[in-house]
């Protein structure tokens, strides 16, 4: 269920308290990574960022997004009128944002409500525009960036752990961006083990011509896992059904399980049977924390980044890009995405500038 709700006057056009910023949102991404927000807002605390506003808002929530705002009040004096951020967005027109711990390239987001929550959604990028700012850039940054990364964590925490002694990756809802960008990290990785895709047969050939993986296989081919090989899998599915199906089939040689998305929400409830000591709830932001810790931000930003340009230069081969005007162009095609009926190599784009 959803609805579009008018946003109140403070957020709008009210007088800013000192410190503050108000922004207009420009563009955001959205894709089966934000129902995946939803789907787990109270478990791990995503309907936090960004309460729900007007009448009758009990029982409702919003669905933060990636994408692009400018700032168009200030009274921070380091944030200046007509600055672009990149980071994460309330699904709105307008926000109200409370600048901290602010450098030449990056702020963070410092209101009380936020204060618990995990620092790398806090975290906002300062974007230096020029006049030929490129847009379909922007929009592979939106659509790719949070999926990216979390491709990126999974593949060195994999590697960090030599690959749980496996020789086969299995991951499944590998259609989806994130399964593309760690499958992309394996591929290039001469030391990664063979992966093996487990998909729906609609997107079975967008899989193949990819190019990432050595095997390819729908769902009601499960009989063909070479299951005498020691496996690790990725689940970026949730269907907790057919995951225990799948641990069931590989029994002793499955070394390692990592339950990451739910691509398949519905189908998320239910015990999957896995042994809780060889296996893994993975939440990107736990482990950026931990990584930059150990590497330093900088270090973090750089191989990350590395990373980041690489495979959305790659991306660029089949992913293709569709823009709808503004949130009631998103209120259309909600539905189709809840249900996953948009096409894999799909990427939606909600451009709200010219309704601002």
């Amino acid at each position: 269920m959803q609805r579009l709700v008018p946003l109140d006057a403070d957020t709008v056009d009210s007088a800013l308290a000192p410190g503050q910023i108000r922004l207009a949102v420009d563009r955001f991404s959205f894709t089966a990574n934000n129902i995946t927000y939803a789907a787990a807002g109270d478990m791990l605390g995503y309907w936090q960022f960004y309460p729900p506003v007007g009448e009758d808002s009990a029982g409702w929530g919003v669905i933060p997004v990636w994408g692009f705002a400018d700032v168009i009040d200030s009274c921070c004096d380091q944030v200046t009128v007509g600055e672009r951020l990149f980071g994460y967005f309330p699904p709105a027109t307008h926000v109200v944002m409370q600048p901290t711990q602010i450098t030449e390239y990056r702020l963070m987001e410092g209101s009380a409500h936020r204060a618990e929550l995990p620092l790398a959604y806090n975290n906002y990028a300062r974007i230096r525009q020029s006049a030929d700012a490129d847009k379909k850039a922007e929009a592979e940054r939106m659509l790719l960036w949070p999926l990216h990364i979390t491709s990126f964590c999974l593949w060195d925490a994999l590697k960090d752990q030599k690959w749980h002694q496996a020789r086969q990756v299995i991951l499944l809802s590998a259609s989806s961006k994130t399964s593309t960008g760690l499958a992309y990290a394996l591929a290039n990785d001469p030391d990664a083990p063979l992966t093996v895709a487990l998909t729906s047969s609609h997107n079975l050939q967008l899989v193949k011509q990819l190019g990432i993986y050595q095997h390819a296989l729908t769902y009601d081919q499960l009989d063909q896992i070479d299951t005498s090989l020691p496996t690790v899998i990725v689940d970026m599915s949730g269907n907790s059904a057919r995951l225990k199906q799948l641990a069931q089939l590989l029994g002793d040689n499955l070394n390692y399980s990592i339950r990451v998305g739910l691509t398949h929400w519905t189908k998320s409830r239910g015990d999957a049977g896995l042994d809780n000591r060889k296996s893994e709830f993975f939440f990107a932001p736990t482990y950026i924390q931990k990584r930059m810790e150990e590497w330093g931000p900088r270090g973090f930003s750089e191989r990350s980044e590395r990373f980041m340009h690489a495979s959305a230069a790659w991306s660029r081969n089949w992913l293709k890009i569709r823009t709808v005007e503004g949130l009631s162009g998103l209120a259309e095609i909600y539905a189709d995405i809840c249900q996953g009926k948009l096409a894999a190599d799909e990427g939606v784009i909600v451009a709200l500038a010219s309704v601002n």
